[in-house]
């Protein structure tokens, strides 16, 4: 029986991609495979996955397929001193057989086995670093330019980048034959691996630099400029792109992150983009009332102390904060009031102190409120 063209058995045009033609492959592969059809007794199915698997194996071969599209049939028959044989001379093999070429592309391995398309090892990205910075309240709120110096690798001088020993070379790896990958069988499917002899390089130095110990490169330091922004807060990373750990086999460098730590704030406790501090007066000075200065980030500011102020009264004082990254205006100071009570008085203060509470009692609840209603608070519990 005469053979069907190839074209017509994928169901393409003449001019069809590589891409359409292993498109139309995988779909009838998928159909007509034997192991599928196992109830086929007319072998029609079987003949169908034939047919398809030898026409793909044509198409998809460049040199075959030029001479197929000038010779037809007579141009890849080996019978007429074309290529080699259809799969009718080789027969089929398993479903990961059938499979080879389509699955290659995704574990990197070709139809007939050996390294993946396009050969050469594996490239890998180099692995993120981390850098922990600290910085001072007053620096996270107006930001910051600072230098830092970080790990860093440089080409062996010795061997030129190269891992050998001046005068010897690199070879091939025997083991991957310089793919850097090799290749286990696991039912249907093929799993790739890292080479284990040459660690995905796809070549080993039998004489390593002794300078560099065979990794053609050396540790080193850099120094590198660090923008601290405005406003920037605890936890946040800076990335730097690039200044990670260098890649394997020509792959593109890590990222380096700068983490921010901010110290301990003698006065001002952050919170968002608020900042808060406790601010002690004396005893007379929070019941008389009057103006005291409170510190802030760009200086100083003043108070009015209300006459009667109590323990805990808390003052805000808007736009005194930290300006966020993110942030439109900045945050606001809570100034929190701490009453003082004097301590190492003299024996005159004493006396004093004694004429004053006398003073107090004479006057009743009115000059303590507070105290008033906390006794009639308690009184109420122990009814």
């Amino acid at each position: 029986m005469a053979k069907r063209d190839y074209y017509e058995v994928l169901g393409l045009a003449k001019g069809a991609s590589e891409e359409d033609i292993k498109k139309a492959y995988r779909k009838l592969a998928m159909k007509y495979h034997p192991d599928r059809n196992q109830g086929d007794k007319t072998k029609d199915a079987e003949n169908k996955f034939k047919e398809a698997k030898e026409a793909y194996e044509m198409l998809s071969d460049a040199k075959k397929r030029a001479a197929y599209d000038q010779f037809g049939h007579a141009g890849v028959d080996p019978n007429m001193g074309g290529g080699r044989g259809g799969p009718g001379a080789e027969g089929f093999g398993g479903f990961a057989d059938a499979f080879g070429d389509i699955f290659g592309d995704i574990f990197g391995q070709g139809g007939q086995g050996g390294g993946r398309r396009g050969g050469g090892p594996q490239v890998y990205r180099g692995s993120d670093l981390s850098y922990a910075m600290e910085i001072t309240l007053e620096e996270a709120a107006s930001g910051k330019d600072t230098q830092i110096r970080i790990p860093s690798w440089e080409d062996c001088v010795t061997c030129s980048g190269t891992g050998a020993k001046p005068g010897t070379s690199a070879k091939t790896c025997p083991t991957c034959n310089g793919a850097g990958n090799v290749h286990m069988r696991q039912g249907f499917f093929s799993v790739q691996q890292t080479c284990p002899h040459c660690q995905g390089t796809g070549k080993v130095i039998p004489e390593p630099c002794v300078t560099c110990n065979g990794q053609g490169r050396v540790k080193k330091t850099k120094t590198l400029e660090v923008k601290i922004p405005a406003g920037i807060n605890e936890g946040m990373r800076i990335r730097s792109a690039g200044n990670g750990e260098p890649g394997t086999n020509g792959g593109p460098a890590g990222d380096l992150y700068i983490e921010i730590r901010i110290k301990q704030h003698e006065i001002f406790e952050r919170d968002g983009d608020d900042l808060h501090c406790n601010v002690p007066i004396p005893l007379t000075s929070a019941a008389l009332g009057g103006s005291i200065e409170v510190p802030t980030l760009g200086g100083k500011a003043e108070i009015d102390i209300p006459e009667g102020t109590q323990h805990g009264k808390t003052f805000r004082l808007r736009g005194k904060g930290i300006k966020g990254i993110r942030a439109s205006y900045p945050g606001d100071l809570y100034c929190h009031i701490a009453v003082e009570t004097p301590v190492k008085l003299t024996e005159h203060q004493r006396k004093l102190l004694k004429e004053l509470d006398e003073s107090f009692k004479k006057g009743g609840e009115k000059h303590s409120p507070n105290s008033k209603s906390w006794t009639d608070r308690v009184k109420n519990i122990f009814k």
